[in-house]
């Protein structure tokens, strides 16, 4: 894309996408993350009711009169999105890429977390990390990291979701929560996803398009791996063939909805064509 489409496309994504999280997303992404903890305010006099335990026993000995710690919720979290820019991340067959949509659901969340004060970070990632934006605030910051999202090559490799989960703790000792966006084509360490959901609030999100999960009756055809390159010919008219294959991808997502529900991680399979306001409504509810 050109400069002019790419500013364009973001001012776009921005517009639907802060209607969407003003109106439905942002009360239940604050009812959901409260803070991590309580930190002093100020002192004030003691008031019928209070808790004993918050008076200030200093200042009351010295005025002769009951005076109690007033307390804020932290409110400021880190919310980090981890993005796969493998080659199958760049496909679609709606009116929309893999790519777009992903850059949609991130911005919902990006203004949400804006919205709270709360700080946004980026990982690109497909065999290595390719890029890292630093957690900052802002409507600016959510924008530049629209644009890198949309923008970002993607490369023809296997995505290797280890690699990104590892470099995030090694980096991001903060407790922070993780929205991991990938299509989960290639395989990962059970292990290390474990490790991440202990360490951080953890929700994987599977982004697919209709014909990764069925292919329609075409004849003969040439596939190819977005990923690896590897080809293959294939007899599309067969039904047991297109019924093998759909299985075999039904397989795939239950395993890991297994391996995310064993990990205490959160896991949603989301269509390029789904409204994904109501799933992330509904994960902000359950928090």
């Amino acid at each position: 894309m050109e400069i002019k489409d790419i500013i364009k496309k973001v001012k776009q994504i921005e517009i639907r996408t802060k209607k969407k999280s003003e109106a439905t997303l942002m009360g239940q992404y604050h009812s959901a993350f409260k803070g991590q903890g309580m930190t002093f305010s100020e002192v004030r006099p003691y008031q019928y009711g209070d808790e004993i335990r918050r008076i200030d026993w200093n200042k009351t000995a010295r005025f002769r009169e009951p005076f109690v710690k007033v307390m804020e919720e932290e409110r400021e979290l880190t919310m980090m999105l981890l993005v796969d820019i493998s080659a199958s991340m760049d496909y679609g067959t709606k009116t929309q890429l893999k790519r777009e949509f992903v850059a949609e659901i991130a911005a919902s969340l990006g203004f949400s977390a804006a919205g709270n004060n709360d700080k946004v970070g980026l990982i690109l990632f497909a065999d290595k990390v390719y890029k890292v934006i630093p957690p900052q605030k802002g409507r600016k910051h959510i924008l530049a990291i629209i644009s890198n999202i949309l923008t970002a090559d993607y490369v023809p490799t296997e995505s290797k979701i280890d690699v990104a989960l590892e470099y995030m703790m090694s980096v991001f000792k903060k407790k922070s929560m993780v929205f991991m966006f990938s299509d989960f084509q290639d395989d990962y360490q059970l292990k290390i996803l474990k490790v991440a959901s202990r360490k951080h609030q953890l929700l994987g999100m599977r982004i697919f398009d209709d014909k990764d999960s069925e292919i329609p009756d075409v004849g003969y055809s040439l596939f190819q791996d977005a990923e690896t390159g590897r080809q293959i010919w294939a007899n599309t008219s067969d039904k047991r063939w297109r019924y093998n294959f759909a299985e075999k991808q039904k397989l795939k997502v239950k395993s890991l909805e297994e391996d995310f529900e064993n990990s205490s991680a959160t896991f949603m399979n989301i269509n390029t064509g789904d409204d994904y306001s109501k799933f992330l409504y509904q994960y902000f509810r359950k928090r």
